[in-house]
């Protein structure tokens, strides 16, 4: 008896089959400077746009979503994580100024079901939709023996241009310089080691079951997608001196912030300066994790931090919030060591 490649749990006829379901909504995210079509063997990008750039710089990102898609298998609710993967590459591109143009995924899986890679792909294309990328590619790889037949793990690629004199580093910030914290939609894709460990572990919750203070259960607050800033930062940047940009992932805003300072500044927040969201409120309640844990660890309702001068903070705030975003003056750069003190 000969055997086939179906016998050792790889089914090509169901790839080709997710392929088919996914084609409408990756051409969904097509604009006019994609070329080709789904299905060769790369995805092909027209850079028309930098040849009114003195000196066109591409930039590049990757991230994953992490154990977030543990709670998303648990609760079988796989299309907000694509928006999330999107997110955190898109996210990172635009603290330097850029414009992300496209997005690749990656999907590994123990079986292929063409349904759920479907359900993710979906919200891929929604997350290049909202940061006005093109999704040119992807890769789903069946692979039994390495994950369950209901697990998988996502992986994301983005590229976005800028010019490189208008590139943000943080390079011109200065002593008494102002920092603004746009809200975050809860966890956004860092922390959930801590979140599993406890709400699920230590406080023995269902994720199914409603928090106290909130009308949404447990599980939904946990899969509330990442907010992607792309949009709102494009314009800021294009009407203000933006001198610095803070994608606050993990390290929180006490890792994050300090990234971009120069030599002898610190950045200094005031912790009861924002509204921290009704998740995060409910951590903090539970008195179980040490304060700088938390803002270690988590972003603690602050996605996206800006660093402006003071003459322009007000302006700058306003339009953010004309934009939807909120805004909230968080705290000071002041002299110091480099570090971020939270108060």
């Amino acid at each position: 008896m000969k055997i086939r490649y179906q016998d050792s749990g790889v089914n090509i006829s169901e790839g080709n089959r997710t392929v088919d379901l996914i084609k409408s909504v990756v051409k969904s995210t097509y604009d006019g400077n994609v070329l080709g079509d789904l299905g060769l063997f790369s995805g092909a990008y027209a850079l028309g746009e930098a040849k009114d750039m003195e000196e066109p710089v591409l930039l590049a990102a990757t991230d994953g979503v992490g154990t977030k898609l543990m709670i998303g298998q648990m609760m079988d609710k796989h299309d907000t994580v694509g928006i999330d993967l999107v997110a955190m590459s898109v996210n990172d591109l635009i603290c330097q100024g850029a414009r992300p143009l496209i997005f690749l995924d990656y999907i590994a899986t123990g079986k292929v079901i063409p349904e759920k890679m479907a359900e993710i792909v979906s919200g891929v294309a929604e997350g290049c939709r909202q940061s006005g990328c093109a999704l040119i590619g992807g890769e789903t790889a069946e692979m039994p023996g390495m994950y369950a037949e209901d697990e998988y793990d996502l992986a994301g690629f983005a590229v976005g241009l800028a010019d490189k004199k208008a590139i943000i580093d943080g390079s011109t910030i200065v002593e008494g310089d102002v920092i603004l914290g746009l809200g975050s939609t809860g966890l956004h894709s860092n922390g959930y080691s801590l979140a599993r460990k406890l709400f699920l572990d230590h406080l023995k919750m269902d994720l199914k079951e409603q928090l106290k203070g909130s009308e949404k259960t447990l599980g939904e607050l946990l899969l509330e997608p990442t907010r992607i800033y792309v949009k709102t930062i494009l314009d800021v940047t294009s009407r203000f001196d933006i001198k610095g940009i803070v994608n606050i992932t993990g390290g929180g805003l006490i890792e994050n912030v300090p990234r971009i300072l120069p030599e002898g500044l610190q950045a200094t927040i005031d912790s009861k300066s924002w509204d921290h969201g009704e998740l995060f409120t409910a951590i903090e309640s539970f008195d179980l994790i040490e304060h700088e844990e938390l803002y270690r660890s988590l972003n603690m309702g602050i996605g996206m931090a800006l660093i402006v001068s003071p003459a322009e903070a007000a302006q700058v705030k306003k339009r953010l919030e004309e934009l939807g975003e909120a805004v909230y003056e968080i705290g000071a750069v002041e002299a110091g060591d480099g570090g971020s003190v939270v108060r």
